[in-house]
C-alpha cells in the first residue's frame, strides 16, 4: 500500500551515512539525491530523508525494513551497532506478533525506532 516514506533529519549527512550502512545488508542503496534530500531502494527510491522543514524538534517515528531472511536481520543489526546506533532490541523471534516474526530494533541518529524484520521461519 505504501509507495514511499520520508523522514526529517536534524543532520542529513549523519543520517545518510547511517542509512548507507544499515540498508546495504538489506539490498538497499542510495539511488537519488536532491541536495540534502536522499532516497534509497533496491530499484527505485522508497525510503527518503531530508532536512527538518517544520517547526519544533524531530518526532520519533517507527519504520520497519523488510529482510529476506534472518541473516539479513542480523547483518542490519551489526551494521547499525557499528554505526553507533542505540540498541533497542537485539535480533530475536517475536512470537507475540506471529510465529515466524524475527526482528531487530535500533535508534537512528534522530531517535527514530528503526527495525529490520523477516516474516519467514528459519
Amino acid at each position: 500500500m505504501l509507495d514511499h516514506i520520508s523522514l526529517q533529519a536534524a543532520d542529513p549527512a549523519a543520517s545518510a551515512s547511517f542509512y548507507d550502512r544499515v540498508l546495504a545488508p538489506l539490498g538497499g542503496k542510495r539511488l537519488m539525491e536532491f541536495g540534502q534530500v536522499i532516497g534509497w531502494g533496491a530499484t527505485q527510491p522508497r525510503f527518503w530523508i531530508g532536512p527538518v522543514t517544520t517547526q519544533g524538534a524531530v518526532r520519533e517515528l517507527h519504520v520497519a525494513f523488510a529482510a529476506a531472511d534472518r541473516a539479513q536481520v542480523r547483518a542490519f543489526f551489526e551494521a547499525a551497532v557499528a554505526a553507533g546506533a542505540e540498541v533497542l532490541h537485539e535480533p530475536r523471534a517475536w512470537p507475540e506478533y506471529h510465529l515466524a516474526y524475527y526482528g531487530a530494533f535500533v535508534r537512528d541518529p534522530d531517535g527514530n525506532n528503526v527495525e529490520a524484520v523477516c516474516h519467514r521461519p528459519e
